[in-house]
């Protein structure tokens, strides 16, 4: 048997990762096809069989399994010496993949790319945006985002920002139209702009006072999947919105929403860059890091 390519082998980790050759290929810089035949060449090269593939999906074998599990720590170490060698070249280089939801995500675009620009010119921030929690290990990520609540506990958490609260909110048009409810149980008389979560179900909206906790189930005529989307319904008047404040703070301070049920609402909860505690960090993300720690909440 002929020995693969690096090259060969950082795919193979990227596809069976992703489980997707077009996933993979976003990351490489490749065409699917391109990646595909790549694949089909590396199985005959090993004379086994790493990949099942349908027309809808791709998932290693038992074989690709094994074979995933020893290169993912390899070409981490060899990332790992590679990056030794920064310091000597004056520029740290390299890629950091970061999973965050959307908001997480445009924070990041704000709040911390400018700086990586200016100081960090060599390193690549990719940032795939996706709702749903994932294992940042297992799905390839170097990095990941969420509030502090929702973090493993083996994970090294970074707070970042201000705290992130939710917050009802309706514009002054709708308020005056329908009047302001006074607790959550009068939102079954108001029209709701429903949140559909990763998964598909429709989120319940959660509140708490002196110690009462209350679940509602929202109903109305929008259902949406993106914060940003409900907060423009909102002040389109289409109904009241349950989203994080982050998303509504222009237009609230614009008075283009208003909040409702304040009183009612939980308190905030950090919101982090997290990433695995028992890796050596690669200077590409040691750089971004730094850079997220000067944007904690002061």
């Amino acid at each position: 048997m002929s020995r693969p390519s690096l090259n060969d082998l950082t795919a193979f980790v990227a596809v069976a990762s992703h489980r997707s050759f077009r996933r993979a290929a976003d990351e490489i810089g490749t065409a699917p096809s391109t990646l595909s035949h790549a694949m089909r060449a590396l199985e005959e090269r090993m004379g086994v069989r790493l990949l099942n593939r349908t027309t809808r999906s791709v998932f290693p074998t038992e074989a690709g399994l094994e074979l995933l599990a020893r290169l993912r720590p390899a070409l981490g170490a060899l990332d790992e010496a590679l990056g030794a060698v920064a310091p000597f070249r004056g520029q740290v280089a390299g890629t950091v993949r970061l999973n965050a939801p959307r908001l997480g995500a445009g924070f990041i675009v704000r709040e911390i790319l400018p700086r990586m620009a200016e100081r960090c010119p060599e390193v690549v921030v990719d940032i795939v945006v996706e709702g749903a929690l994932v294992d940042i290990v297992a799905a390839g990520f170097d990095a990941g985002f969420r509030l502090a609540g929702s973090i493993p506990a083996d994970m090294i958490a970074v707070p970042v920002g201000r705290p992130l609260a939710f917050a009802c909110v309706a514009s002054p048009a709708y308020l005056d139209r329908f009047g302001v409810p006074a607790t959550p149980e009068d939102l079954a008389r108001h029209r709701c702009i429903c949140h559909r979560v990763p998964g598909g179900r429709l989120y319940r909206w959660e509140f708490a006072r002196a110690g009462q906790a209350l679940v509602v189930d929202p109903k109305g005529p929008v259902v949406l999947d993106d914060e940003e989307l409900m907060v423009d319904a909102a002040v389109k008047g289409l109904g009241i919105a349950y989203v994080a404040d982050w998303a509504a703070e222009t237009a609230l301070r614009a008075g283009l929403l208003r909040p409702v049920l304040a009183a009612w609402m939980h308190p905030p909860e950090a919101a982090a860059v997290y990433y695995p505690g028992h890796r050596a960090v690669p200077p590409a993300l040691r750089a971004f890091l730094d850079i997220v720690k000067e944007a904690r909440p002061r």
